[in-house]
């Protein structure tokens, strides 16, 4: 028997509604990936040089998370969701994933953007992603998009 997991990033709302309606078609379990240090308004204003967010990135930085899945190992595909930002995933996904060994598991990661889409997310998280697994989908869903068909296809295989 498979188990599905629903884990997700949110700094303003939008990637935690999408989680919801992504864990209730798929019959997940979720985790809120939160950091230890929540975020304020200015620490994710990408306009402002100086904020924790543009810091973060361009000094490659690991964000200390909040607790973590207990259990992990028993899920089998594990729904991976956060806000694009600079192009990728924020690098409190990138702290996440290196914190668990994802041998066997399928991932899906989902996202929400202003404008961008998904572009190489994929390969720039990879290099954070220990052991042997598949990261079998990957889609940026624009605001109340039906997530029903793209979750079936994920969950059948």
């Amino acid at each position: 028997m498979t188990k599905n997991l629903t884990v997700y990033f949110s700094a303003e709302g939008n990637t935690a509604a999408l989680a919801k309606r992504i864990a209730d078609a798929s019959g997940s379990d979720v985790f809120e990936i939160r950091p230890e240090i929540p975020y304020t308004k200015s620490d994710i204003n990408w306009k402002n040089p100086l904020s924790r967010c543009n810091k973060e990135k361009i000094g490659k930085k690991d964000i200390p998370i909040a607790g973590s899945v207990e259990g992990f190992e028993s899920y089998t595909t594990v729904f991976v969701g956060f806000p694009i930002w600079y192009y990728g995933a924020p690098n409190i996904i990138n702290s996440f994933m290196q914190q668990y060994d994802w041998t066997g598991k399928r991932i899906a990661l989902f996202a929400t953007s202003g404008g961008s889409d998904i572009g190489k997310t994929v390969g720039k998280l990879r290099p954070y992603v220990k052991g042997d697994c598949r990261i079998i989908a990957a889609k940026v869903f624009a605001s109340g998009e039906d997530v029903s068909e793209w979750v079936a296809g994920i969950v059948k295989d």
